[in-house]
This record gives structure tokens, C-alpha cells and sequence, in this order.
């Protein structure tokens, strides 16, 4: 959870977090904590209830980019024997595609080494559930 500043001690004067955010919040409660965040070598990715953000440093070849879960179509995911991808399908957006040693280099594609596999695993079937679809595009 996200400490906020002024946020202090809560009612009984303690510090923990027994009255912060449920894990399962309420219906039509949108959570503020992302449900998955994946730091990747070159950009993070975090994976909220309603959304997608696609976070990269100064100088990446693209900007940040929040995609509305009500736009996701699919995911692409490849492992890799190396590096893998992971590639949120949008609506009204073309996404670059593969090809023999090549990987997908888009706004919407997030590459990964083979230790954060299953965040990534983790973040490709949280954004296919939010999104309601379950056969991975």
C-alpha cells in the first residue's frame, strides 16, 4: 500500500495496515494500489482494475501509456528463451508484430528476462480477467 504523507498513525494509534484497502474491494469500488506491478529491465507495468500503465524511463523510444481494460482485445505472451514479451492488444491500435528472431517493439510491449517470467505471467492473466476474456487473444 501507498503511504501518503499526511496520512499519520490510524484510529487506535498504530501504524499498520489493518484498516487500509480490502484485497477483494467492494463492487463498483475501483482498488487505487495496482493489482500487479512487474519492474521489467526497461519499463514497468502495473495492472489496476480498470486499466493498464505502461511506465518507462527518460529517454525510452516511447511515452508512459495507460490502456482502458475496456480496450484490451487479447494478450500476446512468449516466454523466450532469453528475453519474452508481453503485448497488450488495443483496440484502434496496430501493434508491431514478430517475426525469425525478431520481438514485437511497440508502445504496448513490455520485454522481459527470464527471471521476471512469472510476474509477467502474473500481469498477462490479470489483465485478461479484468478484461473478461480468458483465451489470451
Amino acid at each position: 500500500m501507498v503511504r501518503l504523507p499526511w496520512g499519520g498513525s490510524d484510529e487506535d494509534g498504530d501504524d499498520d495496515d489493518d484498516d487500509l484497502e480490502p484485497e477483494n474491494p467492494p463492487e463498483g469500488v475501483v482498488r487505487l494500489e495496482p493489482v500487479v506491478a512487474c519492474e521489467f529491465d526497461h519499463v514497468t507495468l502495473f495492472v489496476y482494475d480498470d486499466h493498464v500503465h505502461v511506465e518507462r524511463p527518460d529517454g525510452s523510444k516511447f511515452e508512459d501509456k495507460s490502456i482502458p481494460l475496456d480496450e484490451v482485445t487479447g494478450v500476446e505472451f512468449a516466454e523466450g528463451i532469453v528475453v519474452g514479451y508481453l503485448q497488450v492488444c488495443q483496440v484502434r491500435f496496430e501493434n508491431d508484430g514478430t517475426a525469425m528472431f525478431k520481438t514485437p517493439v511497440d508502445a504496448n510491449t513490455c520485454h522481459f528476462r527470464r527471471g521476471s517470467r512469472e510476474c509477467a505471467k502474473r500481469a498477462r492473466d490479470a489483465i485478461l480477467e479484468r478484461a473478461g476474456r480468458g483465451d489470451g487473444g
